[in-house]
């Protein structure tokens, strides 16, 4: 399958070039497919702010990029670059609080700096580091769609229909999805009859890129709104949930898209089976539970604006950009490491002290 999902890839998000970061601005998709080139860290910061970039395994890329572009400057001007470069890091980190893989890939570069040897030049080094989390992040994409296809096979066969929230695929990594990756492998298998797409309120991931890239591939999708998913598994024959992760504490607890949490609940009323897909640079073992995982919010004018114009000035709005999930309302979780079925902190413990699979 492997060779298979290679050959289907269509879409990108994250490109570097000629010593800078390219990013497709989501934001205009699926009208207009726009490049921005960015060249500091700042810059970067405000990429991921403002989603231009979005989905927390492209968001670590991107930081990681946009550390190597800092090092560049930093160690032009001269002085001490290290201490200057904290600046770097602090303005990344705050870009987005949720997405733990963020975190992970900019502990991972200062990390890279700690190591660096006498006389080892250190743009090279940093833009090096950056380009081995971003294909790191494609490999495990790949291994992550055979195991979750090959779990989907092992408990319900073929002719699958699926429901899935928000986006998680190619534009969402470095690769090919991780929860959109799965579907993309099940679809190549020939095990895919429809795929449900929530459209993923109030940004729209769902209608404005999942819908996108699953019809650009050929796969049979069918937007729905949000509030009709239990109709959905009522009356459409839903076999999986299929979902992506920002965060996911040590208990198995899943910080992902806001609206993901009813969907759990409400498969496991109708008897449908609900699946995590992230890349083990999600599970945060530092944080006990979903209870300590910190929940972005965003301005209330994402919902109080239509068309551009106010609503009513006098209504509030609460715009929590992510819920969690309790891990007793999920079935299995799948990194690039293995699989995790009814999870807890023993089981993710055990996961996370085992290698990688290829």
């Amino acid at each position: 399958m492997r060779d298979r999902l290679l050959a289907a890839e269509k879409v990108k998000a994250i490109d570097w070039r000629d010593g800078a970061l390219y990013l497709l601005d989501q934001r205009l998709l699926p009208f207009e497919e726009t490049w921005l080139a960015y060249r500091d860290a700042p810059s970067v910061a405000l990429a991921i702010h403002t989603m231009v970039v979005r989905g927390a395994p492209a968001i670590g890329i991107s930081a990681a990029y946009g550390i190597a572009l800092a090092a560049r400057l930093r160690v032009a001007a001269g002085g001490d670059w290290q201490a200057a470069l904290d600046a770097d890091f602090r303005v990344l980190a705050q870009s987005r609080p949720t997405a733990v893989n963020l975190f992970w890939a900019l502990d991972r570069m200062r990390d890279r700096i700690k190591r660096l040897r006498a006389g080892e030049d250190p743009v090279l080094a940093l833009e090096a580091e950056a380009l081995a989390i971003h294909e790191s992040d494609r490999e495990a994409n790949l291994t992550m769609a055979q195991l979750g296809v090959d779990l989907i096979r092992r408990h319900q066969g073929n002719m699958q229909t699926l429901l899935t929230h928000c986006n998680t695929g190619a534009l969402a990594t470095g690769g090919f999805g991780t929860a959109l990756g799965v579907i993309r492998g099940a679809w190549l298998e020939g095990m895919v009859e429809r795929v449900y797409a929530d459209e993923t309120r109030p940004w729209l991931q769902g209608s404005r890129l999942t819908a996108w890239e699953l019809a650009n591939e050929g796969i049979p999708v069918t937007l729905n709104a949000d509030s009709a998913a239990a109709h959905l598994m009522k009356t459409k024959g839903i076999t999986w949930v299929i979902v992506g992760a920002d965060r996911i504490a040590a208990n198995g607890d899943v910080a992902n898209k806001i609206g993901t949490y009813q969907l759990a609940v409400t498969a496991m009323h109708h008897g449908v089976r609900f699946m995590v897909v992230a890349p083990s640079s999600t599970i945060d073992m530092t944080i006990a539970s979903g209870e300590d995982i910190p929940i972005e919010e965003r301005l209330g004018s994402e919902l109080l604006e239509v068309g551009g114009k106010l609503i009513d000035g006098n209504i509030d709005a609460f715009n929590p950009v992510f819920d969690v999930t309790p891990a007793d309302l999920i079935d299995v979780i799948v990194t690039e490491k293995g699989i995790v079925e009814r999870p807890d902190t023993a089981k993710l413990a055990q996961l996370m002290c085992r290698k990688r699979l290829h």
